[in-house]
């Protein structure tokens, strides 16, 4: 048998633990039923296993027959908190839920681990496998990697690689070379008034009515300071003020997301955020403070890896099966701090049940999001193949 018939062999063992953990979802970065689920599906098998000290991580390092570098491959464990309307027979009832397919994630980086340690004697080098809490804003990678994630097998991984699931025509591959995911940072603009009585506006200084006057100017200013063909992204997602609905408050404020695809243009959205918030908030008599903090940096693919990456896939599961996007997504995703310091690629797999018409299917997060884990087999096996490929490709020269 080949990888992807290996894999799919798996496939009841790995559906059993992406619906195990489907059912109990945790959020953050302590997830400890979800650490023990994955300890005890590695159970056995020839790995030096450590797990977090600052978080419920799991590091895993299989060592092959042959010495080589090592190969980083990555699954998220962590879930949202978002009440789950799909109707599946194992939906999670605990408030929280997998709508971002990270279960699907671990029960496929658990079947490559599987695959690689029955393939150990073909193995030139280490693998590293990453399970990792805390993807969903909490910054869970970094907490890895300043605990010394990139060093577990005694040097830093060549290459690193992600499998991230999305709805989408079933089994499809797609990728992007570059900048593949937008950073993602906070801004938080507070306006400082006058308050006053609600029926004598012209005694105080609204903050209010500035504030307002601000999130219309930060929309103004994106498309007329910022280049189409490196776009900027702002929504105003959250606004504060007073309590009562007569009373003027002295001050307000909004939070705000900004995606970026350079980081250039980080600097260049707090600057221009507070030129405007200062401007607008002195035409009415305020003051502004504002604030623009990095939450992820953008998650770049290098440009060869991503290319030899699509070719595996392509020779694998056949180029039918592969697509080229022309575009990045401006979604975030904190893999962009492994590939800061590791070349690799973060590519996704779509995988919206039959049933389901791509085209009109809920996206990740949402609380309807369906995938289809009869394709955790493949999942798994595109990941060993590219770890198992890559050391080759590395001892060959």
């Amino acid at each position: 048998m080949n990888l992807v018939d290996e894999g799919r062999a798996l496939l009841d063992d790995l559906v059993a633990l992406r619906r195990a953990l489907h059912r109990d979802p945790e959020v953050g970065l302590d997830l400890p039923r979800t650490q023990q689920r994955v300890l005890e599906a590695l159970e056995g098998l020839p790995l030096e296993i450590t797990t977090g000290q600052a978080t419920t991580s799991v590091v895993a390092v299989l060592r092959g027959a042959r010495p080589g570098p090592t190969v980083l491959l990555r699954g998220d464990m962590d879930g949202l908190p978002v009440t789950e309307n799909t109707g599946l027979d194992f939906a999670s009832t605990t408030g929280t839920m997998h709508a971002c397919g990270h279960d699907l994630h671990t029960a496929g980086l658990v079947g490559a681990a599987r695959l690689l340690s029955a393939h150990r004697d073909e193995l030139a080098g280490s693998v590293l496998f990453m399970f990792q809490p805390g993807e969903e804003g909490y910054g869970g990678a970094k907490v890895m990697l300043d605990e010394g994630l990139l060093e577990a097998s005694g040097e830093t991984p060549v290459a690193a690689y992600a499998i991230h699931v999305s709805p989408g025509p079933r089994g499809v591959f797609w990728h992007h070379s570059g900048p593949v995911m937008a950073g993602s940072n906070v801004l938080e603009i507070t306006v400082h008034g006058r308050g006053g009585h609600g029926s004598q506006p012209h005694r105080a200084a609204d903050p209010v009515a500035a504030l307002m006057a601000v999130g219309t100017a930060l929309q103004t200013m994106v498309t007329r300071r910022f280049d189409v063909h490196d776009p900027v992204v702002l929504s105003v997602t959250r606004l504060r003020a007073g309590e009562a609905v007569n009373v003027i408050p002295a001050s307000a404020s909004l939070g705000a997301t900004v995606r970026t695809l350079s980081d250039g243009n980080v600097d260049a959205v707090r600057a221009e955020a507070t030129r405007v918030a200062d401007g607008v908030a002195a035409a009415h008599g305020c003051t502004a403070e504002v604030s623009l903090q990095v939450q992820y940096p953008v998650t770049v693919n290098d440009h060869d890896e991503t290319a030899w990456v699509a070719g595996q896939l392509a020779d694998t599961f056949g180029p039918d099966r592969v697509e080229e996007r022309p575009s990045p997504h401006m979604g975030s995703e904190d893999f962009s701090f492994v590939l800061a310091q590791v070349p690799g690629t973060f590519f996704f797999l779509q995988c919206s049940p039959p049933e389901v018409d791509p085209a009109t299917a809920p996206y990740n997060h949402s609380a309807e999001v369906l995938f289809d884990d009869s394709l955790l087999g493949d999942q798994a096996a595109a990941l060993a193949t590219l770890a198992l490929h890559r050391l080759s490709r590395e001892e060959q020269g």
